[in-house]
């Protein structure tokens, strides 16, 4: 469901999911929670292939930023498709997390 990689001590998540949701979120935690323990604290999440996000996807999102703020590192979601960046705007999401067009975009911010 994950393809988690690093570059240069920042760790890129893939989301290979139509909809981030109760039944994935769980395992997308799991996955940041063994990352913050590895002390990886520069995290990008790329959502380019999820097409749909619920209150439990965005719980997530809000872990991974919160775990990496708490040690210093940095938090970037990119690939957004339409209907994720709506609901990332409608919750006013796009005010606390760290937002990019895509891989390159992200990984330059945190650079």
């Amino acid at each position: 469901e994950f393809t988690v990689t690093q570059d240069n001590g920042t760790a890129i998540i893939e989301l290979n999911v139509e909809r981030l949701n109760a039944s994935n979120a769980s395992g997308l935690k799991a996955e940041l929670a063994l990352l913050n323990k590895k002390s990886i604290n520069n995290i990008v999440i790329d959502m380019s292939n999820t097409k749909y996000c619920d209150s439990s996807g965005l719980s997530a999102l809000l872990l991974a930023n919160r775990l990496c703020k708490d040690t210093n590192g940095m938090f970037v979601l990119c690939g957004l498709q339409d209907n994720v960046q709506k609901l990332i705007s409608i919750a006013q999401l796009d005010k606390v997390l760290n937002l990019a067009a895509d891989k390159d975009a992200a990984m330059a911010q945190i650079a």
